[in-house]
């Protein structure tokens, strides 16, 4: 069984209309391709410093968006990343923090499932923005979500995710066979570490990983490395974005392949380490 995957980077700026209007015609040019899933990037709806809040509480009318875009296009639709208000038990999320969140719809609309990013990043890198500090805008969620469709088992996380190969380990765990890693990599990190990253985690795993990332610049001292990329469960790179800008990466997910390469070599049988996941 083949379907065709895609994987959506972009350029998103701080217009939540003109943002959406770019993925909408992403989205359409993938579902043109015959895409049946297809990945946002992180922050797609708005990527800004500081507009956290406020693009939360337009999240109604980004998921009626997200649903109407599902159904039209017939997609398994993978959003990205969105800043929310509330946890996945409907409690508010505290001290005027939001949490960063992928929703999943399936092609009649329906939210099929939500991801919150577990792993935020604090860091220090030489660029011209220097300090990233997510935990001071951000709540890191704390459940591991694979969501079933009728092609493949979907593994969810987000960016920073990909440096913690236990978050991925137990996402193949539950079931997972093609993984999504929704990103806004910096460019420099992004040219040392992505590939390598998206690649490593596609190895030890034996799934499909689709890195969809933002792409070129988003203000004076932001800029981002897009090379958005589907890579395969043996961990070739199937397809890659090379340019900056806008784009859609596709690729053939096929089952038999993955099923063949896990056979050949049952990595997951020869495991002899038990890991147990826990949040610390």
């Amino acid at each position: 069984m083949s379907v065709t995957v895609a994987a959506i980077q972009m350029n998103s700026l701080d217009n939540l209309q003109a943002n959406l209007q770019q993925a909408e015609a992403l989205l359409m040019q993938a579902a043109n391709a015959g895409a049946k899933l297809a990945v946002l990037p992180e922050n797609f709806a708005v990527f800004a410093a500081g507009m956290q809040i406020h693009t939360a509480q337009q999240m109604p009318m980004i998921q009626v968006w997200l649903a109407e875009q599902a159904t039209k296009n017939q997609l398994w639709l993978v959003a990205g990343s969105i800043p929310c208000l509330y946890r996945p038990d409907g409690q508010s999320v505290l001290q005027d923090k939001v949490r960063s969140c992928c929703l999943v719809y399936n092609p009649q609309g329906e939210l099929a499932g939500r991801y919150d990013k577990i792993h935020l990043f604090d860091a220090l890198i030489a660029d011209q923005q220097s300090q990233y500090q997510e935990s001071a805008t951000f709540e890191a969620g704390d459940e591991i979500v694979v969501i079933n469709t009728p092609f493949a088992n979907i593994g969810l996380s987000i960016c920073y995710d990909i440096r913690f190969p236990a978050l991925y380990q137990a996402l193949r765990d539950k079931g997972a066979d093609i993984i999504v890693v929704p990103a806004a990599f910096t460019a420099l990190t992004g040219a040392a570490h992505w590939q390598v990253l998206l690649r490593a985690r596609a190895i030890e795993n034996q799934c499909m990983m689709i890195g969809a990332g933002q792409s070129g610049r988003h203000s004076a001292s932001r800029q981002t490395w897009g090379h958005s990329q589907i890579i395969d469960a043996w961990g070739n790179v199937l397809a890659e974005q090379q340019e900056q800008g806008a784009a859609v990466v596709l690729a053939q997910y096929i089952k038999e392949e993955l099923q063949q390469v896990r056979q050949q070599m049952p990595v997951l049988r020869h495991r002899r380490l038990c890991v147990t996941y826990g949040l610390s």
